[in-house]
């Protein structure tokens, strides 16, 4: 049983320890949880000024009972245990099970999707939350998509994502999970199939240097956006700011398709896996405010508009850990502006979302050009 009101599963990866380390700074209370404690010990013990935390660690097993009884006592959990479409449906049904919020920080469309199916009624016939994705290679660029839509009559979003460094071992594993499900564009609002051997060269907003992208598994915009009587269309594009590593993860993508996906469907877990170990770097330095940065752009447009809007920023994935944080503290302090399954925009708002990253000084103002 929880005695702090969140809990962080996953505490001892890189993102993980990102949420534990916001939320000491917010002066919430909360439990780090994972499979290993001595490793969650290790890792926490090393976050800045944990001795001045709230805080419990506690060993768990991923399945619903050991999570149901951790979670029991707890207002919100914060997962980080990916690939979320092979570990999420446990921790989401702990969560209905002991009446927590669920908030979580996939990559990964297909269990988007799936957890809105699964379980986004439930949520909301209990007035809780149900927001996967709430991460800054998601939640960034919804800011920048609404704050477009807050000029009537745009109905296409066209949306940008990059950011520059190299995924974690955690992001890597959820990368490969999703070559293996379909990846959705939303035309017309209705899910349109993207071809997964896609690439752009893209005008990257603050350099001449093209950039080269990827649908990036069709992302959460689509989902989120869908059946919204704003939006009709929605296509991402996503990847990271260094061409050669773009380059490598087309021909990869394109290797699977060829030499993966022509297996029988039971082996492809252990070659993705295999693949997946090749890219895997581990724990990644502290993020570098001058070499991290990041860039989400959306071009919105309608019959008689154009705007765009750019927020450059730093710090990915301290992004995601402060908007984790604060929006754990926000649900601690009230309901969310909608329950069952929503995106952080949806359940907080995102200009408050937005004021956030600029309190802590991980995003400018955006950059908007409009022309109507």
């Amino acid at each position: 049983m929880s005695t702090k009101p969140v809990v962080v599963y996953g505490a001892s990866g890189y993102t993980g320890r990102l949420i534990c380390e916001y939320l000491r700074e917010l002066n919430v209370p909360f439990v780090a949880a994972g499979r290993n404690k001595d490793l969650l010990q290790e890792v926490v013990g090393r976050i800045p000024g944990i001795e001045t935390a709230d805080h419990d660690i506690v060993e768990v097993e991923n399945t619903v009972e050991a999570l149901t009884d951790l979670f029991t006592g707890a207002k919100v959990v914060c997962n980080t245990v990916g690939p979320f479409i092979k570990y999420g449906f446990e921790v989401a049904e702990a969560c209905l099970a002991t009446g927590a919020h669920y908030l979580d920080t996939t990559g990964e469309q297909d269990w988007v999707m799936a957890a809105q199916e699964r379980f986004g009624t439930a949520f909301a016939d209990k007035g809780l939350l149900l927001a996967p994705g709430i991460a800054q290679m998601y939640t960034t660029g919804e800011i920048a998509a609404n704050i477009a839509l807050e000029t009537a009559g745009l109905d296409t979003l066209d949306i940008l994502v990059l950011w520059k460094g190299f995924p974690t071992y955690a992001s890597t594993q959820t990368i490969f999970t999703i070559l293996k499900a379909d990846w959705f564009h939303l035309q017309e609002n209705q899910y349109v199939k993207v071809d997964p051997l896609s690439k752009w060269d893209v005008v990257v907003p603050g350099q001449h240097e093209l950039g080269l992208t990827v649908p990036w598994g069709g992302t959460s915009h689509p989902v989120w956006f869908k059946d919204d009587p704003r939006v009709a269309n929605v296509k991402v594009q996503g990847g990271v700011m260094n061409r050669p590593v773009m380059e490598a993860v087309v021909a990869t993508t394109a290797a699977v398709e060829k030499d993966i996906k022509t297996l029988p469907r039971e082996q492809w877990d252990e070659a993705l896996g295999a693949i997946a170990d090749q890219w895997a770097s581990g724990m990644p330095p502290r993020e570098n405010p001058r070499i991290n940065i990041s860039v989400d752009s959306v071009h919105a447009s309608g019959p008689l508009g154009r705007k765009h809007v750019v927020i450059h920023g730093n710090s990915n994935y301290k992004q995601t850990g402060l908007m984790q944080a604060w929006a754990a503290m926000s649900l601690l302090q009230q309901p969310p502006r909608r329950a069952g399954f929503a995106s952080g925009c949806q359940a907080f708002g995102h200009r408050e979302l937005f004021g956030v990253l600029r309190q802590f000084g991980l995003v400018l103002d955006p950059v908007v050009t409009e022309h109507r």
